[in-house]
């Protein structure tokens, strides 16, 4: 089923993405646990290895960028978890995602609420 128009450079999570994201979903969503965010910062490689995430999964985790990460089957619920080991939140995410800075897409949402 198909609900409009893609949007150029959106992703979709279907059921393929799901597969392929599958392990590196899960190790994101570990981290709901203190003691799986503090193991995954004391060592970032084993982390992975535990998860089994692919050399693409990997690459992307360790250049923490969004947009790979997305490619790599992950699904932005549990990347949030991923980027808040960081510090970072939702709208820094958007920023990485629309290659805008974070000042400039905080603008553009509060634009989009008038």
């Amino acid at each position: 089923m198909t609900f409009g128009a893609p949007i150029p450079g959106t992703p979709v999570f279907d059921g393929d993405a799901a597969v392929k994201g599958y392990a590196l979903n899960k190790m994101c969503f570990s981290f709901n646990a203190k003691e799986n965010r503090d193991a995954f910062l004391q060592n970032e490689e084993a982390y992975c290895d535990k998860y089994r995430l692919s050399d693409e999964q990997k690459q992307a985790i360790k250049s923490r960028n969004v947009l790979q990460l997305i490619a790599a089957g992950g699904n932005v619920y549990y990347l949030a978890k991923f980027a808040g080991i960081f510090g970072l939140n939702v709208q820094d995410i958007g920023a990485q995602q629309t290659g805008m800075s974070i000042d400039d897409f905080k603008a553009y949402l509060v634009s989009q609420g008038k």
